[in-house]
């Protein structure tokens, strides 16, 4: 069974949002065991300065680092990673599940990610050339994730 390790920085605030989440990770408890991390985002003034963005990105790249578990084929979610329809994607997660049996997929704070860590991973994914907010983006991952697996064994949820 494929292992799924979620790094997202920032907490969900909203109810809706960890509601849809819960329920995403219980249907994908029938395809996948996942763990998801919540890193605590580095605070920031209400207008911070470049300098100010880069010192938190690069905070927060120690502690994503740190959590990545070794030998998981690592996934960076960015606005500059490759575009996959939702079979492809299909295709991408059997394919990691063959390679490593282990994923790891980071989702950035709302400044995005540090090129250190993007440089970590072995994947950069977009799901769009649109930028969403990173909270929503974790319940769109687990979504597609579903999907994905879903695909994979020729479920009926992917219409």
């Amino acid at each position: 069974m494929l292992k799924v390790k979620i790094i997202a920085v920032g907490s969900l605030k909203e109810e809706y949002l960890r509601a849809a989440t819960a329920e995403y990770l219980k249907r994908l408890s029938a395809y996948c065991e996942v763990n998801l991390c919540e890193l605590k985002e580095f605070r920031l003034p209400e207008r911070p300065s470049d300098a100010e963005i880069a010192a938190a990105l690069e905070s927060e790249a120690g502690k994503i680092l740190a959590e990545i578990p070794q030998k998981a084929f690592t996934v960076t979610l960015c606005v500059e990673g490759k575009e996959y329809t939702s079979e492809q994607f299909a295709g991408f997660i059997d394919d990691v599940r063959m390679q490593s049996g282990t994923m790891c997929i980071i989702i950035g704070s709302s400044y995005g990610l540090s090129e250190r860590v993007k440089q970590a991973s072995r994947a950069r994914v977009s799901f769009s050339r649109m930028t969403f907010p990173h909270q929503l983006m974790r319940v769109m991952l687990l979504e597609q994730l579903y999907r994905g697996m879903n695909i994979s064994v020729g479920g009926k949820y992917h219409k």
